[in-house]
C-alpha cells in the first residue's frame, strides 16, 4: 500500500514549514554572535582547524547554535508531527494539567517497582510478554492516580491502543530506566482506561546512527550503543529507523518516501522557489506549476488549473476576493484557509 498523496502533501508542507524557519534563523552575520566568549575562548586553540575548513571561529559558534536549534526542531516538532500524519495518530498527555491523571491499581503499582528493581539489579532480563502477563491482572486492591505521561503518538483502532514513545537516537545516560518506568504505569493505566482493547507502547527511535546507510538498521548493534538500554528493554519493544516509519504509515519503504520528500524540497534555491510561488503573479507560468509538482502542493495545483473559473465565481465578491489575493504560504506555512474558500466556491 502506498502512502495517500494526501498525506505526501501534508509532509511536504511540513518539510516547508521547518526549512522556511530555519532558513529565517541561520547566520548570516557572524558577528551578531557576542554571547560566547567562553566558548571562543577554548575554541582558539582549533583556529587552524577550522581555517582548514574555510570557517571562522564567530561563524562557528553561531553555526553550532544553529545546527543545535535545527537538532531541537526535529526532535520536538518534525518527527513527532510527521508520525501523526503517517499514522492518523495523535499527541496525548496523561497529566493534571492536560487531560487529566488515569488509574492504576496499588498492586499495579508496586509490581511495576518490583519490575525496575529486578531489572536494575540483573535478577531479570527484559521480556515484554512476562512483564504484560503480571501486569495486565484484575485485582481488588484500591486505585491510585498513575504518574504523568504522555504518548507522542496514540493510535486509537477498534480493538488496539498503541502508544509510542519517540526518542533521541542518544539520549542521556541513565534515562533508560526512567523510561521504562514510566511506559510500564502507563501500560497498567491504559489497561484500566480501555479494559476491552489490546495495550501495545513502545520506545521509538528515527534513525540508526550505528547504519551506513540512511534508511538501515540494526538493532542489536544499535541497542549495545545505547546505556542501559538492553538492561531495561526487550527489542520487541523497540522500533528503530524504516521499521518505525514503516509502523507508523503501513507502507513500506516509508523512511525512504519521506527522505525523498526532504531532499527534493531541501536545495540551496529553497528560498527562491518559496518566494517566487508566494507571488501569485507568477500563477500562470509554466515553472510554477512545475514547483508545485516537485514539492508536491496538490491544492495549491488544483486551485491554479481552476483559477479562471474560480476568479469568475468570485467576482464582485470582496471579501472572497480579498482571500484570493492572500499569500499562499504565511511564516513557512501553507495557507490552508485561503484553499479552503476558493475551492469551495466551485462545488
Amino acid at each position: 500500500m502506498e502512502i495517500p498523496a494526501q498525506k505526501i502533501e501534508k509532509l511536504s508542507m511540513l518539510v516547508i514549514q521547518v526549512l522556511f524557519s530555519r532558513f529565517e534563523k541561520f547566520p548570516e552575520d557572524a558577528l551578531e554572535n557576542r554571547n560566547a566568549p567562553f566558548h571562543e575562548a577554548f575554541l582558539n586553540a582549533f583556529s587552524d582547524k577550522f581555517k582548514d575548513q574555510g570557517t571562522n571561529i564567530p561563524f562557528f559558534i553561531s553555526l553550532s547554535s544553529w545546527l543545535h536549534g535545527l537538532n531541537t526542531t526535529l526532535g520536538q516538532s518534525f518527527f513527532e508531527r510527521a508520525a501523526h500524519i503517517l499514522s492518523d495518530g495523535e499527541k496525548k498527555e496523561f497529566t493534571s494539567r492536560k487531560l487529566g491523571n488515569l488509574k492504576v491499581t496499588s498492586i499495579q503499582s508496586s509490581n511495576v517497582n518490583k519490575i525496575i528493581t529486578s531489572l536494575d539489579t540483573f535478577q531479570n532480563s527484559p521480556d515484554m510478554q512476562k512483564e504484560n502477563d503480571i501486569l495486565y491482572k484484575e485485582d481488588d486492591s484500591d486505585f491510585e492516580s498513575a504518574p504523568d505521561f504522555s504518548a507522542d503518538v496514540f493510535i486509537e483502532d477498534d480493538k488496539e491502543i498503541t502508544a509510542i514513545e519517540l526518542k533521541s537516537v542518544r539520549p542521556n545516560s541513565g534515562e533508560m530506566r526512567g523510561e521504562k518506568q514510566k511506559i510500564l504505569k502507563g501500560k497498567c493505566a491504559l489497561y484500566h482506561e480501555y479494559p476491552n482493547k489490546k495495550i501495545n507502547f513502545f520506545i521509538g527511535f528515527p534513525f540508526d546512527p550505528t547504519s551506513s546507510s540512511p534508511t538501515g538498521y540494526n538493532k542489536e548493534r544499535f541497542m549495545d550503543s545505547v546505556i542501559n538500554l538492553k538492561k531495561f528493554f526487550e527489542d520487541k519493544e523497540i522500533l528503530l529507523a524504516s521499521e518505525l516509519w514503516d509502523y507508523l504509515s503501513g507502507s513500506k519503504n516509508t523512511m525512504e518516501t519521506l527522505l525523498q520528500i526532504i531532499n527534493n524540497i531541501a536545495k540551496p534555491d529553497f528560498l527562491d522557489k518559496y518566494k517566487y510561488l508566494n507571488d501569485i503573479n507568477n500563477m500562470h507560468d509554466t515553472k510554477y506549476c512545475d514547483y508545485l509538482k516537485e514539492w508536491n502542493l496538490f491544492s495549491q495545483l488544483e486551485l491554479v488549473q481552476k483559477d479562471n473559473e474560480i476568479k469568475k465565481m468570485i467576482q464582485g465578491n470582496q471579501r472572497l476576493t480579498r482571500i484570493y489575493n492572500q499569500q499562499i504560504f504565511q511564516d513557512g506555512k501553507y495557507n490552508m484557509n485561503r484553499y479552503n474558500h476558493l475551492i469551495q466556491v466551485l462545488k
